[in-house]
């Protein structure tokens, strides 16, 4: 039986682990971008890890469940509700058929998971139900949620008991300020070594443009170019460069005045240079930031962003043991 949609919150979407293999045609891998959020969702709910739940950025929907079901919510701090009654976050509860479940203001964070038993069951498309608007892949029709939707659920792998919670120091969250550490890449030599230093001891702030193909920083100090003639096919700014493959996580500094970390649904190549790549230890935390949120960028380097990934594994091994 299918949950109905009363109201969507904002930037409601279906997503997965993504789509991965397509990123040469242009097509992003998507899905949720805080990873470790939705796949603690999915376990506390007895679903596999890569099972599709709903992601909401800071207001969350109202849904109607026409059958009972275990639902979690992990991720930013936006506390659930059951016919009004409030509900813990990195906890699993109980609907039944008739319930509705909206969620109050949000106190921390900036995109929640929402796991139903069971999972979402859309049809996937090129192997996931992630929402890639942009290419109508996926979601509800290739789209977000809308009021009126209805959302069909598959089965649960296992049962899971009522109020199975994840430890509270297992719940990674942004500090503050934040600190997003960056591997500097192929064109970190095309600023100037005081623009590097610059770069890293600046505090900066999440600006508005802060969405799932990326967010952008402002507040530091502009970065200066080595002086080049520009090679044939770039663009006449110090900042142009010949198209080249963007990584997810790249930083771009366009001008060399705003950085952007290209996240989940961002595009596969361009005319920017990088400055680095966000490790992928701290790829989820970008999608936990609230505009104007104080942001560090840590230079790092191979083995520390091979130890931080470790580390990362190690905290959902830590999950998993803990909720099985």
């Amino acid at each position: 039986m299918p949950i109905n949609v009363i109201s969507a919150g904002i930037a409601t979407t279906i997503q997965d682990m993504g789509r991965p293999g397509y990123y040469h045609l242009g097509i992003p891998m998507g899905g949720a971008m805080d990873r470790l959020a939705l796949r603690t969702a999915n376990l506390l709910v007895g679903n596999d890890e890569d099972a599709a739940g709903l992601e909401s950025v800071f207001v969350g929907p109202e849904l109607e469940f026409t059958e009972s079901a275990t639902v979690a919510v992990c991720g930013a701090e936006l506390p659930p509700k059951v016919n009004g009654e409030p509900r813990e976050t990195w906890t699993a509860f109980q609907v039944k058929s008739g319930d509705v479940l909206s969620f109050d203001f949000l106190k921390g964070g900036a995109r929640a998971y929402i796991a139903i038993s069971g999972g979402i069951n859309t049809p996937p498309k090129l192997g996931s139900r992630s929402t890639y608007a942009i290419g109508a892949l996926g979601g509800v029709n290739g789209r977000a949620v809308q009021p009126g939707d209805t959302l069909p659920l598959g089965t649960a792998s296992q049962k899971v008991k009522d109020g199975l919670s994840v430890p509270a120091e297992l719940r990674r969250k942004p500090g503050n300020p934040a600190e997003l550490r960056i591997l500097p890449g192929l064109y970190w030599h095309r600023i100037t070594e005081q623009a590097q230093k610059d770069f890293f001891e600046d505090t900066w702030k999440v600006a508005n443009e802060a969405d799932r193909m990326g967010y952008r920083f402002q507040g530091g100090r502009k970065l200066e170019f080595v002086e080049r003639e520009q090679p044939f096919g770039a663009g006449a700014d110090p900042s142009n460069i010949t198209d080249a493959c963007y990584p997810y996580g790249s930083v771009q500094v366009p001008s060399g005045t705003e950085p952007i970390i290209l996240h989940r649904d961002a595009v596969s190549g361009g005319g920017y240079f990088m400055i680095g790549t966000v490790i992928s230890a701290d790829m989820d935390l970008i999608g936990q930031l609230q505009p104007n949120t104080p942001t560090r960028f840590v230079k790092v380097d191979m083995d520390t962003a091979l130890a931080a990934r470790r580390a990362r594994k190690a905290v959902l091994s830590s999950i998993r043991e803990a909720l099985s």
